[in-house]
């Protein structure tokens, strides 16, 4: 079967490419080996020439660039397994970053315009209510229809300006303005800016392409997302990698059921992007996660408990590979329950008790067979990756970006002319032109008494 091997349990685990677009979960409690497991299913899409994209959250995957070091334990692993011979290799990475930093860049940036992003993922983002979610689409909507281009925050903010000071005139033709939410727009718009999410608006915008890369030998190229520091910026990191599954969606065309996929997409942490979402938010996850199967993205949510996917995702992922659970109250053994109830029973052991005793580097794994029916759930020792399993230097880190035929072309933001520019340039000749001289009121006449 052509496919990523995972590793062996009573017989060998293997996704097969071809039905690696039906998406998948991997999940398993802190330390069980859950990083490993996207580490080995990203190099493999990558040695089958399938591009990859993925947020590295603890600097641990930036590893793939670099070829792994064949001690005793994985040797002894790789022969468990029946691996013919562990041979280290790097996968060829592209490094990338989103937003500002200080000190040395840790990849070529990764920048969307306002208008890009859109009304509703920036609500998301912002964290806006109902009114001031529709004030912001009253904006867009006003910026479409009068030629203004949002690129940037500073584009935004001065259009939320412009819409206050127009409030009455626009609410004639738009619909109700209030002011208070303008203002809390912008109150959240300063929030987002100190998290430094700010640099990840403008221009030159991203170009999907260059997500889709394969290098000379025919392999896919690793995107790797330095997410480190947006853990402390939880909604950016969420909206951020929605806004590029959306965009991979509208861009790419419809290939059915292809013999593989034409990315991978690994999204960990994924329960940054359910928690506390509001329903409009889930119903483009699902959306999304659902139409984009036909366009050949396979998608892979990474998360410690199984239940942070919701149900309407969560039925959509075909592939399972569901690490130690640990059981300590009364709610993490329903979890463990219910992750269990999810696999394909085999008569062979109990999955619920089996969940609780998995050691590092254990899984149990179901995917999907011939005529896409899931396999019985299988007790599975992942193999070793042929990469580095850890962090790379900053020497090693910067060797990989100057080697990357995108160097020099995001690096520098690029400042055109757009809607601050324009409205900037309104309200300095309304403030030029002389007022209108008062109408003088003239004294009707009083009628003569008669």
């Amino acid at each position: 079967m052509n496919g990523v091997f995972l590793g062996k349990g009573d017989a060998p685990q293997t996704l097969a490419l071809e039905y690696a677009n039906r998406h998948g979960l991997i999940a398993g409690a802190t330390g069980t080996g859950k990083t490993v497991t996207v580490q080995v299913l990203a190099q493999g899409f990558a040695d089958a020439g399938v591009p990859v994209f993925l947020a590295d959250v603890k600097g641990d995957l930036a590893g793939l660039s670099q070829p792994g070091t064949p001690s005793p334990k994985l040797l002894e692993r790789a022969e468990t397994i029946g691996m013919d011979a562990f041979a280290p290799a790097a996968a060829t990475v592209r490094f990338w970053d989103l937003g500002a930093r200080d000190g040395e860049p840790l990849g070529h940036p990764i920048r969307a315009t306002v208008t890009e992003v859109g009304p509703l993922l920036l609500a998301r983002l912002l964290d806006l209510n109902d009114v001031q979610s529709g004030v912001l689409t009253l904006a867009f909507r006003v910026a479409d229809d009068e030629g203004l281009l949002l690129l940037d925050l500073d584009d935004l903010r001065a259009l939320l300006v412009a819409v206050g000071e127009r409030a009455k005139e626009l609410s004639l033709k738009y619909g109700h303005v209030s002011k208070a939410s303008v203002g809390a727009i912008q109150r959240r718009l300063l929030t987002l800016e100190e998290q430094g999410a700010g640099a990840f608006f403008g221009e030159p915008a991203l170009d999907l392409d260059d997500l889709m890369m394969v290098d000379a030998a025919g392999r896919g190229v690793v995107n790797i997302l330095a997410a480190d520091r947006l853990m402390r910026a939880p909604a950016v990191y969420a909206v951020s990698l929605l806004w590029l599954l959306s965009e991979l969606f509208e861009a790419l065309p419809e290939v059915g059921d292809p013999d593989k996929p034409v990315l991978a997409f690994f999204f960990d942490e994924a329960h940054l992007l359910f928690d506390d979402a509001p329903d409009a938010f889930l119903d483009v996850v699902e959306r999304v996660v659902r139409l984009i199967r036909s366009k050949g993205v396979a998608v892979f949510f990474a998360t410690q408990n199984p239940l942070d996917v919701p149900d309407s995702v969560s039925s959509q992922l075909a592939t399972r590979v569901i690490h130690g659970l640990r059981a300590f109250t009364p709610r993490e053994k329903r979890v463990v329950k219910a992750a269990a109830e999810t696999f394909r029973a085999n008569p062979a052991f109990d999955a619920e008790t089996v969940l609780g005793e998995l050691g590092v580097g254990e899984a149990l794994v179901s995917t999907l067979e011939d005529k896409g029916v899931p396999s019985v759930v299988e007790r599975t020792l992942i193999r070793p990756p042929a990469s580095r399993m850890g962090p790379v230097t900053p020497a090693e880190r910067r060797a990989v970006l100057d080697a990357s035929p995108l160097a020099g072309i995001y690096d520098e933001p690029i400042d055109r002319r757009s809607a601050y520019e324009l409205l900037t340039e309104r309200a300095e000749r309304r403030a030029r032109e002389p007022e209108a001289p008062a109408r003088r009121k003239t004294a009707k006449p009083r009628a003569r008494k008669r």
